[in-house]
């Protein structure tokens, strides 16, 4: 299990399984094509409930949940699990 947190503050977990699931990269190389996957890398990343709350950070004063900051969220973890692999 790797433990981090987001440089706003958002604190996740990402299982060594979900990280080694084909679908997972699948959709990874999908999302160039589409952008609209990106909200299934959330799910396959973090699990439904996580991605709740990650929803839950970001949303504005408006009930609105940003997908440019979804996508912030989710760069700014795979790149610190990125450096927990490679330490």
């Amino acid at each position: 299990m790797i433990e981090g947190k987001t440089d706003t503050g958002f604190m996740y977990k990402v299982s060594e399984e979900n990280l080694d699931n084909y679908e997972l990269l699948e959709a990874l190389g999908e999302v160039e094509e589409n952008p609209l996957v990106i909200s299934k890398v959330v799910n396959l990343l973090l699990g439904k409930k996580q991605t709740e709350k990650m929803k839950d950070h970001v949303r504005s004063k408006n009930g609105i949940v940003s997908s440019e900051k979804m996508t912030e969220e989710l760069k700014s973890i795979f790149e610190s699990v990125n450096k927990a692999k490679n330490s």
